[in-house]
């Protein structure tokens, strides 16, 4: 996944099926922010590089998953307010989002998830 831009728009993919639209955070700025001052959020939000989050000055838990350089998903946890994750040193990127999502999503450890850049039509061509 390459972007020159914080908070660029995108795709979240599962095995050719689309999970769910996407925020890249990408410089520090829009990590730091994160998904902070939000009081819900209906898709995912992509951090890179990140390995550890923490939900403290969030309004809602969240669901987390760790992926490595090839995007597969080596860890996932749900994330209470005011928490602190651990470190995950193999993490190039980190998927957040509200908690549920990921089980509705059917995201699980051991997926290996792509993220493709929007457009005006969607991932598959199809209008949006």
């Amino acid at each position: 996944m390459t972007t020159s831009s914080s908070d660029s728009i995108a795709w979240l993919v599962c095995d050719g099926r689309v999970l769910a639209s996407a925020s890249l955070a990408v410089d520090s700025p829009s990590r730091r922010r994160g998904l902070l001052g939000r009081t819900s959020y209906s898709g995912a939000l992509v951090l890179q590089p990140c390995r550890w989050v923490h939900t403290i000055g969030m309004r809602f838990a969240l669901d987390v998953a760790y992926l490595d350089a090839e995007g597969n998903v080596i860890k996932t946890v749900q994330m209470h307010r005011h928490r602190i994750g651990a470190p995950i040193p193999r993490a190039k990127r980190v998927v957040e989002a509200e908690l549920g999502a990921f089980a509705r999503w059917g995201l699980r450890v051991g997926d290996r998830v792509e993220i493709r850049m929007g457009s005006t039509t969607g991932p598959t061509g199809e209008s949006s």
